[in-house]
C-alpha cells in the first residue's frame, strides 16, 4: 500500500494539540503508559463484572420474579447480559467518527461517562414489583449503554505500549493490558462477597447490591483522568500525527483489512469463550445447583483471579521465548484438554467447583495474556488503531457475548459435558485461525508500508 491510499484524516482537535503543548516538557514514561493501560482495562472489566455477577445474584429475583423457576430467570438475565456485546461494535463505529472530528480526549470522556453513567443508573432502577415490565426495558437500555460506551473506550494506549516494546519483549508488553481483567473481576467478586456475607438476603436484594454499581462509577472517573493524562502527552500526539494511532473510517479498514479482521476475531475465540465459563457461568451453576455458600464461592473466585494474574504474567515471559502465535496455539490445546476435565470437576461437588475455577483461571491466563496482541501487526500504519478496536469487538461478540447463556442452557438441558463441547469448539476455531494467520503474510509486509 502506498501513501496515496493510506488514511490521512484529522488526528486530534485543536484543543488537544494545545493541551499537548502544555505537556511538551513532561515526557511520559513506559511505566506511566502501563499504569494507564491497566487502570483503564481494570475499570472497564470491573463495570462489566459488577453487572455479570448481579446477573446471577440479583437480577433474576429483582427483574424476573415472574419466571417459572430460578433457571429460567437466570437465562432471561443472561439474555440481557449479551446485549452489551451486540452494541459494542456499533459504539466503536460511532465513537471513531467522534474521534476523527473532535479528538481522542473528547471521545474518551463521552464514552467513559456513558459507561459509568449507565452502570450507576442501574443502581437506581426499581424492580419488576414496582414498575413492571418497564424495569426490564430500562435494564436492557442501560446494558446497551454499557456496551455502546465500551466500544468508544478504546483509547489506543495498548497500541502505544506495543509500539514502545523492544523486539524481544513484545509478549511481555502485550500481556500488561490483560492484567486489568482478573484484577477487575477480583475487585467485583470481593465487593459482592462482602455484601452477600454481611447482609440478610432481603437487605441485599433491596439495597446492598446497588453499592458495587456506585463504586464502578467512581472507579471510572479515576481511570478517565489517568488515561487522559497520557492521551494529552506529546508522545501520544506525535503518534497520532504519524497516523500510527489515528481513527480511520471503518469502511476503509474493512475494504483493506477485512480478511485480517476476520482472522483476528477468531484467533482469541478459545480464550474469550473460556473467559465467562470460569467467571459468570460457574457462579450461576453454583447458585442454582451447588451446596456451597455463595459468599464462600465468591472468595474462591477471587483466589482464582489471583492465579489468573500470575499466569497472565507467565504468558508474557513464555511468549517472548517461543513467540506469541506458538503461545496461543499451546494455550488453545490446553483449553481443549480442559474442556474434557472441566465438566467432570463441575459435577463433583463443592471441591470440584472450586478446582474448576482455580485451574480454569490458570489456563485462561496463559491464553488471555496474549489473546489481543498476536495479530495487531497485520494492520498497516494508519489502520492499526481502528482495525484492532473492531477486531476486538467482533472477538468479544463471537467468543464471550453469549457464552453464559449458551453454557447454562446446554448444561441444564443436556448435561455439563456439552459445556465442554462448546469450549472445545472455541479451541478448534482458535487453532484453525492461527493456521490461516500463519499461511497469510501480514498486511504490513505484503504492502511494504513499514
Amino acid at each position: 500500500m502506498n501513501t496515496a491510499t493510506e488514511y490521512d484524516g484529522p488526528s486530534s482537535s485543536a484543543l488537544e494539540r494545545d493541551a499537548r503543548l502544555i505537556h511538551d516538557d513532561k515526557p511520559v514514561s513506559p511505566g506511566s503508559i502501563a499504569l494507564g493501560v491497566v487502570l483503564g482495562r481494570m475499570s472497564e472489566f470491573f463495570d462489566f463484572f459488577v453487572y455479570g455477577l448481579a446477573s446471577v445474584l440479583v437480577f433474576p429475583q429483582v427483574f424476573f420474579p415472574f419466571a417459572p423457576d430460578r433457571l429460567t430467570g437466570t437465562l432471561y438475565s443472561f439474555a440481557i447480559f449479551s446485549l452489551a456485546f451486540i452494541a459494542r461494535p456499533v459504539g466503536s463505529v460511532i465513537f471513531q467518527a467522534i474521534d476523527r472530528r473532535y479528538g481522542r480526549g473528547t471521545k474518551l470522556t463521552i464514552a467513559l461517562f456513558i459507561l459509568g453513567g449507565s452502570t450507576a443508573a442501574i443502581a437506581f432502577l426499581p424492580g419488576y414489583e414496582s414498575i413492571g415490565v418497564a424495569s426490564i426495558y430500562l435494564l436492557a437500555l442501560f446494558r446497551l449503554g454499557q456496551g455502546f460506551a465500551l466500544g468508544g473506550a478504546w483509547d489506543g494506549l495498548a497500541s502505544l505500549l506495543a509500539l514502545n516494546a523492544p523486539e524481544n519483549k513484545r509478549g511481555w508488553y502485550a500481556m500488561i493490558p490483560q492484567l486489568g481483567a482478573p484484577i477487575g473481576f477480583a475487585l467485583a467478586s470481593a465487593l459482592f462477597g462482602y455484601f452477600v456475607a454481611n447482609l440478610a438476603d432481603a437487605d441485599f436484594l433491596s439495597w446492598g447490591w446497588r453499592y458495587p454499581f456506585f463504586v464502578a462509577f467512581a472507579i471510572n472517573v479515576v481511570a478517565l483522568f489517568a488515561r487522559l493524562r497520557i492521551v494529552m502527552t506529546k508522545e501520544f500526539g506525535d503518534l497520532l500525527e504519524e497516523n500510527e494511532l489515528s481513527a480511520a473510517p471503518i469502511k476503509d479498514v474493512l475494504r483493506l483489512h477485512g480478511r485480517d479482521i476476520l482472522i483476528g476475531a477468531f484467533v482469541p475465540l478459545a480464550s474469550f469463550a473460556m473467559f465467562h465459563l470460569v467467571t459468570i457461568f460457574p457462579l450461576s451453576w453454583m447458585n442454582l445447583y451447588g451446596e456451597q455458600a455463595i459468599s464462600d464461592f465468591l472468595w474462591v473466585q477471587v483466589i482464582g483471579a489471583a492465579v489468573g494474574v500470575l499466569t497472565v504474567i507467565a504468558s508474557g515471559l513464555l511468549a517472548d521465548q517461543i513467540g506469541r502465535r506458538s503461545q496461543l496455539g499451546i494455550a488453545a490445546v490446553i483449553i481443549a484438554a480442559f474442556s474434557f476435565l472441566g465438566p467432570k470437576l463441575l459435577g463433583s461437588g463443592s471441591a470440584g467447583h472450586d478446582a474448576f475455577v482455580i485451574i480454569g483461571f490458570g489456563v485462561l491466563g496463559l491464553s488471555f495474556g496474549q489473546s489481543t496482541g498476536s495479530v495487531s501487526s497485520r494492520f498497516s500504519r494508519g489502520y492499526r488503531y481502528t482495525g484492532a478496536a473492531f477486531t476486538s469487538d467482533l472477538a468479544w461478540l463471537l467468543g464471550a457475548g453469549f457464552a453464559p447463556l449458551v453454557a447454562l442452557s446446554l448444561a441444564a438441558n443436556y448435561g455439563l459435558e456439552y459445556v465442554g463441547f462448546y469450549l472445545l469448539s472455541g479451541a478448534l476455531c482458535t487453532l484453525i485461525a492461527l493456521y490461516f494467520n500463519k499461511l497469510i503474510e501480514p498486511a504490513d509486509r505484503q504492502r511494504k508500508v513499514r
